[in-house]
């Protein structure tokens, strides 16, 4: 039997505050990215989908502040909305969309190595997440 669960990426708005510094990210194939990647799940129960909240607006200084730009949601794994940033922990390549299918998978297979809202995690960046 599958499992049935449901991962929902959500983008949030952004207001660039580093003029030395600006995302090499294609905001707008983040819905064909996250569409390839609920195919690729979709034969093991698991749908991903995306959604945009972009009146929600958070400061970006840089790499580690964009990942609190993609947040995380799966009712069934009590995840509410977490950012990828709290989820996979520091990037270790600053590939925005290979994040975003790491904090996915982590999710999708192993949402008890993701630690619960309101721990101390050393690598809260204060995005607002509750990590």
């Amino acid at each position: 039997m599958t499992m049935q669960k449901e991962i929902t990426v959500v983008l949030y708005g952004c207001h660039l505050t580093n003029n030395e510094w600006s995302p090499d990210v294609d905001f707008g194939a983040i819905d064909g990215f996250v569409e390839k990647l609920s195919a690729d799940l979709s034969t093991l129960g698991i749908t991903v989908s995306y959604r945009e909240e972009l009146d929600t607006l958070l400061e970006v200084k840089g790499y580690g502040d964009l990942l609190n730009l993609i947040r995380l949601r799966s009712p069934k794994d009590s995840i509410g909305n977490l950012c990828l940033g709290h989820i996979i922990g520091q990037s270790n390549d600053c590939d925005f969309f290979e994040d975003i299918r790491r904090g996915v998978s982590r999710i999708a297979f192993a949402p008890e190595m993701i630690e619960p809202e309101g721990s101390n995690k050393v690598v809260c960046h204060n995005c607002g997440c509750g990590c």
